[in-house]
């Protein structure tokens, strides 16, 4: 052959065919042959257990407050962040699948036109805290985390604004199962809260919190 390494893998092959042969020939392992014993144990282990899907936790279910339709009305104080007026929109709070997360549709009106919004809350075990994110079609997208105690809910997180932090906080009391109250304060030093907006909501419609 003209090409030595040609004809060295070729010889090669010819080497793993002949060695393969005789390895196939070789008959094939006897099945394996349990004691009367083994065979019991395996019977009173029963079936592989399958992994069972995580189910939603008391933390979790908490969030079936906020399932449903919910009519919005809130006040916007004078402040740097946004111009003062009247607020309104319509919220649509429904189970994300699976039954962890609420997903949220707002849409409405405020001082600076037409708002769209879309949120999502949710609790971590592993930090055993609520969080909250969110997102508008003004560009705002920023997250908090939360806490319940009785019907008080107290998010906190911070945004900027010109390069300056802000910390803000949304406090809300559930009135009733239908209805709740809520304001919205701001600090730039987080001992100083100035109110930013404060409201009601009301449930237009029920929804079936569907787990």
């Amino acid at each position: 052959m003209r090409n030595p390494r040609l004809a060295i893998f070729a010889a090669s092959g010819l080497l793993i065919a002949a060695i393969a042969v005789p390895a196939q020939e070789k008959k094939a392992p006897a099945p394996a042959v349990f004691t009367a014993a083994e065979i019991a144990e395996k019977k009173a282990a029963g079936p592989e257990k399958k992994m069972e899907m995580p189910k939603p936790g008391p933390e979790v279910k908490r969030l079936a407050y906020f399932v449903g339709t919910w009519k919005t009305d809130g006040d916007i104080k004078p402040n740097a962040m946004m111009p003062a007026g009247k607020m309104t929109s319509t919220d649509k709070c429904e189970w994300f699948p699976g039954g962890f997360q609420v997903v949220i549709h707002s849409t409405g009106k405020s001082p600076m036109g037409a708002s769209h919004g879309l949120g999502i809350i949710s609790y971590n075990a592993e930090d055993k805290a609520y969080s909250y994110y969110g997102i508008d079609n003004m560009g705002f997208a920023e997250g908090s985390k939360g806490s319940v105690d009785g019907k008080n809910w107290v998010f906190t997180g911070d945004s900027k604004m010109g390069g300056k932090v802000y910390h803000g906080r949304y406090s809300m009391t559930e009135d009733s199962p239908t209805s709740y109250s809520f304001k919205y304060e701001m600090s730039e030093d987080g001992k100083t809260w100035n109110l930013v907006m404060e409201g009601k909501s009301t449930k237009a419609a029920a929804a079936a919190a569907k787990m």
